[in-house]
């Protein structure tokens, strides 16, 4: 477990402790409702209004390659996970597997549970963009 990786655990157990004891739920929470598989493996892969980037998945995918070329990693794995949530926004499930496996290739130690059944989780994804991402 890198020193990165304990932050974030760190990070996500105070989250978790704060809506438990606030009880606050999420806009995001309360659509996937019982749904606990498609909010796992959406929870850190999508973005909740991608119309805020200013960047292509195309253009996210060419600067992974780019920086995985280099040796850069970190920025690598980082404009990956962005082209996937980009391709989760466009409902590319092909694109959504491919960009989300290379930065599992690129950081064996993080997972991503959207792996697991992305099919599913881009449908849920795509339900949230149409209640949500109007006009």
């Amino acid at each position: 477990m890198g020193l990165l990786d304990k932050f974030r655990k760190k990070k996500e157990e105070e989250k978790k402790a704060d809506v438990k004891s606030t009880g606050a739920i999420t806009e995001f929470e309360q659509f996937c409702g019982d749904d606990k598989e498609a909010y796992e493996a959406l929870f850190n892969t999508m973005f909740l209004d991608p119309r805020k980037i200013e960047t292509s998945m195309r253009e996210a995918a060419e600067n992974a390659k780019k920086f995985e070329k280099s040796g850069d990693s970190v920025r690598a794995r980082t404009w990956y996970e962005i082209a996937g949530g980009l391709a989760i926004y466009e409902g590319n499930v092909k694109k959504v597997v491919e960009f989300f496996t290379e930065c599992e290739k690129i950081s064996p130690n993080s997972k991503y549970s959207i792996l697991k059944n992305p099919e599913k989780a881009v449908t849920k994804a795509q339900e949230y963009y149409k209640e949500h991402l109007k006009a």
